[in-house]
């Protein structure tokens, strides 16, 4: 794992495209990540990509919490735990900068993504809008 560089910008909007274009038809419109600004998030070190750019994890850092604001992983590489691995890296992560939990959010459609986070140990906590979109917020704590 490393951070995206500049370098890296269209080869990671490539990635978050492939990625969530399938959801598109299930949720009815462009699902939210689709819609990120990846050069100020790469400016920012909020992206950490694969070192093969396979996949990609968007996190940011909040009072309480690291925010997992976005997963992705290439459509030929599902079901090779690279998001199981890209989720274990976020809870390295939290640990590292001493953030207790992780919390993340999923369009309530994403049935797939819901039962993943949820064998993750993540728990839902409520349901809400999210520019425009019903989602699942789920949030893990992690033991000390």
């Amino acid at each position: 794992m490393r951070l995206a560089r500049p370098e890296d910008r269209a080869a990671v909007e490539r990635l978050v495209h492939d990625a969530y274009q399938p959801w598109i038809e299930v949720v009815g419109m462009r699902p939210v990540p689709m819609e990120a600004d990846y050069a100020a998030l790469i400016e920012a070190g909020r992206v950490h990509v694969t070192d093969d750019l396979q996949g990609l994890i968007v996190l940011v850092p909040e009072d309480g919490a690291l925010l997992v604001d976005n997963v992705a992983v290439r459509p030929e590489s599902h079901g090779k735990g690279i998001g199981r691995g890209l989720m274990a890296y976020a809870e390295e992560e939290a640990r590292r900068l001493g953030l207790p939990a992780l919390r993340l959010y999923t369009n309530v459609k994403m049935a797939s993504n819901i039962a993943l986070y949820t064998s993750l140990g993540y728990v839902e906590t409520g349901r809400e809008g999210v520019k425009g979109r019903s989602a699942v917020m789920m949030r893990k704590e992690l033991s000390p």
